[in-house]
């Protein structure tokens, strides 16, 4: 079973220098750290949240073709990629003391999303740059009691939109995957 998923994620970025710009805030914000940006046989700076031990990090590249992404359009590629917060607090103030103040569009405020997990709570905002569609979320290690039950309230009343769901979210949701 492995014990660490995705190793890193690369953007292609538009304007590079003003997104490295704009990342260097937004990354430095929430507490990560800038390991990289070099010129070997390509351009790329790196952010990674936890220093030295290896983790997953993201990096950009400038993009050598292509525009602005729309998410709204919802065209092939990336749909979003979520951040851990610490907390609730850690999104409330990312939202009032970087997005807000830094005129970042915001799609949906800071929020409960009671249906995705006991406890899930994001904000989720847009790149003023390239549009890639960031969300900062936290889920609580152990959920209190009351979010669990949210939580299943929750999904009880989406299941009643599913009829093809049956009796068993947790078996309509889990897949076997083929093995090696």
């Amino acid at each position: 079973m492995r014990w660490r998923g995705v190793h890193h994620v690369e953007f292609s970025v538009l304007e590079y220098e003003k997104s490295v710009e704009f990342y260097d805030k937004m990354f430095g914000w929430l507490g990560y750290s800038s390991f990289w940006t070099l010129d070997v046989g390509y351009r790329s700076t790196y952010y990674v949240a936890r220093m030295p031990s290896p983790h997953s990090y993201i990096g950009i590249q400038p993009a050598k073709t292509g525009g602005k992404l729309s998410h709204a359009d919802r065209a092939t590629g990336i749909h979003h990629i979520a951040l851990w917060a610490k907390n609730r607090r850690e999104v409330d103030a990312f939202h009032a003391e970087f997005l807000a103040p830094n005129g970042i569009e915001v799609s949906d405020p800071p929020q409960e999303y009671a249906v995705y997990a006991p406890g899930y709570y994001a904000v989720f905002f847009e790149d003023p740059i390239n549009g890639i569609h960031w969300e900062l979320a936290h889920t609580p290690r152990i959920p209190s009691i009351g979010a669990y039950l949210k939580w299943k309230r929750a999904l009880d009343e989406e299941r009643k939109n599913h009829p093809e769901w049956g009796k068993s979210v947790v078996s309509a949701a889990l897949r076997k995957l083929p093995k090696r």
